[in-house]
C-alpha cells in the first residue's frame, strides 16, 4: 500500500546510501569466529567484523517470523501481532477473534493466536524506501505470509526471489521443487525461485541473484534484503565441506556438528562474494551493510530424542534426510550456544541473543564493539535515519535509530528493551542494563518459577535465579513489563473458563526423604530431621553431567550439606569421591544456593544431605540443570499448608 505522506524536501537527500540487510536463519550468537567459535570457520564474517561495529548484546525474537516483522515495521511483536513462526500457515479470516473460542480443561489460559502474515496496512521499511526512490529487492526466506496477497511484492519490493510456504524450497539443491503458479501448501511450493543447473546449491543461487540485483542497480540507491534459508532445516549441505569438519574437534569442546559447520561455511562464502562484488563496483563506501540473525541457534532438532522424528520410518519423504544427518552428525542438534542458556524457541539468552555487525565506511569506526541493548525494532529507524528519511506520520515505531551509537556520538535513550513471546513456553522478558527479568504466565513442569531474575554481566548463562533475593528489583522490572503490555496492546493470556483444577498431585513424586520428614509450609516444603544423616534421595534426575544444582532454601541456623551421586554404570555409591560439600548460610529469608556437580555420565541416584538434625529448613525449589539447559525441577512455591 502507499506509505503516508512524506515531505519530499526532507526525504530526498543528495547522496542516499545503498542498504544491504544480510540475514542468516537460526544462526546463534556463538556461531562465528568473531563471536568466539573455534569450530566453525567464517573468515569473511571475521573480515566484516574488522570493518564494522560488532554488537555484543543484540537481540531477536526466539522464532523467525516475529523478528522479520519487527525489522520491516520497527514495531514490537506485541504491536504488529506476528508473535510466532506461523507465516507458512493460511491467514485467519479478517476480523477473526485472535483468542481461541475454547481450550482443553487442563489448560489454565487462552493464548491469543499469532497473525500469520504481515499486516498490509503497515508502512513497511521497503515501502518507505521505494517511495523515496530506492530500488528494492528481496531474496530468500520470507515467512510473513503464505498466499500471494501477502508476498514481498505487496510490501514494497520491486524484485522478489522466494518460495512459499517458508522456510524455503523443498530441496536445498536444484531442482528446487518450486512452481510458479497455484495455491501454496505444504505439498505445493509456489514462488519465483527457478531451477538452476542440477545440484546447484540454494545459498549460492541466492547470492547470484542478489549480486545481479546490485549490478543492475549500481547507479541508483538500492535496498537489498538477502535473507538466507541457511542455516535452517531441511539442512541441505555440501558434503565435500561436511567431510572436512567431520575430522575437526572444537578446542572449547562445545560445537561438533559438521553439517552446521558446512552450511555456515557456505553462508560465509556468500558474504565474501557479495562484499567482494561491492568492492569491485566501487559501492562499498556508500553502502550501509547489516549482518544479523533472526533468532538464537537451534539446540533441539534432529537429536535422538527429537519427538518430531518418531514417525519417520523408511519410505517417509524425510527418511533419507534423517539418515544423512545420522551419518554425519549422529544425534547432535544443529549447534551449541554455550555459554548461553538453551536456544531457539526459548526466551533465555541462547534463544534471543544473536550476532549483529554493521558496516558503513566514513560513519562507523572499523573494528569497534558496542554493548548497547538493541534489537530488530531498531533497524527500521536506523535505516531511514541513514537514508535521511522520516518515519511516515501515521506509523508507530517502537525502535530507536542506532546512528548515534554507530557514529559514537550518543547512547540510546530508552528505559528498557522487551521480548514478547507468548508461545511454546510462554513468557515475556525485560532487559535493563545488566538485569533481565523473565515473567512466565503460568508455571511449567520444566520451568516452574514464574519470575526469573538474572544479572547477565555476572551470569550470562542464566544459572542463578536471583528473584527471591532481590524482590525490589523484580518489582521494578515487573512494573516496566506492565507498562510495555499496556503501551503496545499486547494480547495477554485470558483465563480459560473451562479450566478444571486437577486433584492435587503429590509434588514430591520421585523425591524420597530418608531420616527426615516433609511438612507443607507456605510456598515451601519444611524438612524436619529424624535421624543421624537426613537426606533427600531421587532417581528421577536422569540428566548427563556435569550438572548444576540450584536449591532455594531458608535456613535460620545455617550449616553444611552434601550432594552425593552414582551414575547409570555404577552398581553402588563409591566409598570416596562423587560428592560435593556445600554451605548453607544462616538466613531469615529464602536464598538460592548454586552447586556445581562434576558428574560424568548420566545421573542415576542423587542424594542431598541437609543440615536439619537440630533446626528444620524450608525448601522452595530444587533444580538440576545440564549444560544444554535441560532441567529436572521440584517446585514448592504454590504449596498452601492445610
Amino acid at each position: 500500500m502507499p506509505v503516508s505522506v512524506l515531505c519530499a524536501a526532507e526525504n530526498s537527500p543528495k547522496s542516499q546510501p545503498n542498504i544491504i540487510l544480510f540475514l542468516v536463519d537460526d544462526m546463534g550468537w556463538m556461531d562465528s569466529t568473531p563471536y568466539g567459535s573455534q569450530y566453525y570457520e567464517t573468515p569473511h564474517m571475521q573480515e566484516l567484523a574488522h570493518q564494522s561495529m560488532r554488537f555484543t548484546d543484540a537481540y531477536a525474537i526466539p522464532l523467525c517470523s516475529p523478528t522479520r516483522a519487527c525489522i520491516l515495521s520497527g514495531q514490537y511483536s506485541s504491536r504488529h501481532g506476528v508473535t510466532s513462526a506461523s507465516g507458512h500457515q493460511p491467514a485467519a479470516p479478517e476480523g477473526a477473534d485472535p483468542y481461541p473460542a475454547s481450550a482443553s480443561p487442563n489448560k489454565q489460559f487462552l493464548y491469543a493466536n499469532s497473525k500469520n502474515y504481515l499486516d498490509p496496512n503497515i508502512d513497511t521499511l521497503a515501502e518507505v524506501l521505494k517511495e523515496a526512490g530506492y530500488q528494492t529487492g528481496h531474496f530468500g526466506k520470507w515467512h510473513l505470509g503464505l498466499s500471494q496477497e501477502h508476498w514481498p511484492d505487496k510490501h514494497g519490493f520491486d524484485v522478489a526471489f522466494h518460495a512459499q510456504p517458508s522456510p524455503g524450497p523443498p530441496s536445498y539443491f536444484s531442482p528446487y521443487g518450486v512452481d510458479k503458479d497455484g495455491k501454496p501448501s505444504g505439498r505445493h511450493h509456489v514462488g519465483t525461485i527457478t531451477d538452476g543447473p542440477k545440484g546447484e546449491y540454494i545459498t549460492d543461487r541466492l547470492t547470484d541473484e542478489a549480486i545481479k540485483f546490485v549490478e543492475d542497480n549500481q547507479n541508483k540507491p538500492f535496498f537489498l534484503n538477502l535473507w538466507h534459508y541457511g542455516v535452517h532445516g531441511p539442512w541441505g549441505h555440501k558434503e565435500e565441506y561436511t567431510k572436512q569438519f567431520a575430522q575437526k574437534e572444537d578446542p572449547r569442546g562445545e560445537q561438533r556438528n559438521p553439517i552446521m559447520a558446512s552450511m555456515l561455511k557456505s553462508v560465509d562464502e556468500s558474504l565474501g562474494r557479495l562484499m567482494n562484488r561491492l568492492d569491485e563496483l566501487g559501492l562499498t563506501e556508500n553502502t550501509l551493510f547489516i549482518f544479523y540473525s533472526d533468532n538464537g541457534g537451534n539446540v533441539h532438532s534432529r537429536t535422538y530424542d527429537d519427538p518430531k522424528l518418531t514417525k519417520i520410518k523408511e519410505g517417509h519423504p524425510q527418511f533419507e534426510e534423517i539418515q544423512n544427518w545420522r551419518k554425519w552428525a549422529g544425534g547432535e542438534p544443529p549447534t551449541n550456544n554455550a555459554p548461553l542458556c538453551e536456544g531457539k524457541g526459548r526466551i533465555y539468552e541462547g534463544g534471543q541473543r544473536v550476532p549483529l555487525m554493521v558496516r558503513w565506511p566514513g560513519h562507523i569506526q572499523p573494528g569497534t564493539t558496542s554493548d548497547e541493548i538493541v534489537g530488530p525494532i531498531d533497524l527500521y529507524p536506523t535505516i531511514l535515519d541513514a537514508a535521511g528519511l522520516k518515519t511516515p506520520e501515521s506509523h508507530i515505531v517502537d525502535g530507536e535509530s542506532l546512528i548515534p551509537v554507530l557514529e559514537q556520538t550518543d547512547n540510546l535513550k530508552r528505559e528498557a528493551y522487551f521480548t514478547w513471546f507468548p508461545h511454546l513456553i510462554p513468557a515475556v522478558s525485560v532487559r535493563q542494563g545488566d538485569w533481565k527479568l523473565i515473567r512466565r504466565f503460568e508455571p511449567h513442569s520444566i520451568y516452574p518459577a514464574i519470575r526469573e531474575l538474572y544479572n547477565l554481566k555476572e551470569d550470562v548463562g542464566e544459572s542463578n535465579n536471583l528473584a527471591m533475593q532481590k524482590p525490589d528489583k523484580v518489582k521494578q522490572l515487573d512494573a516496566l513489563i506492565d507498562q510495555f503490555v499496556k503501551e503496545t496492546g499486547a494480547l495477554y493470556p485470558k483465563p480459560n473458563p473451562a479450566y478444571h483444577v486437577k486433584k492435587e498431585v503429590e509434588v514430591t513424586a520421585g523425591l524420597v526423604p530418608r531420616s527426615c520428614k516433609l511438612v507443607k509450609a507456605e510456598g515451601a516444603i519444611r524438612i524436619i530431621g529424624e535421624g543421624r544423616f537426613p537426606f533427600l534421595g531421587t532417581a528421577s534426575v536422569k540428566l548427563s553431567g556435569p550438572l548444576k544444582l540450584n536449591i532455594t532454601v531458608r535456613n535460620t541456623a545455617g550449616g553444611e550439606g552434601k550432594v552425593q551421586w552414582k551414575t547409570r554404570n555404577q552398581q553402588n555409591f563409591p566409598e570416596t569421591g562423587q560428592s560435593i560439600i556445600f554451605t548453607l548460610p544462616a538466613s531469615e529469608t529464602r536464598q538460592t544456593i548454586p552447586i556445581n556437580l562434576p558428574i560424568e555420565g548420566q545421573a542415576q541416584i542423587v542424594r542431598i544431605y541437609l543440615p536439619v538434625q537440630e533446626t528444620p529448613l524450608e525448601v522452595e525449589l530444587i533444580q538440576f540443570q545440564d549444560d544444554q539447559g535441560h532441567t529436572k525441577n521440584w517446585d514448592f512455591h504454590d504449596i498452601i499448608p492445610r
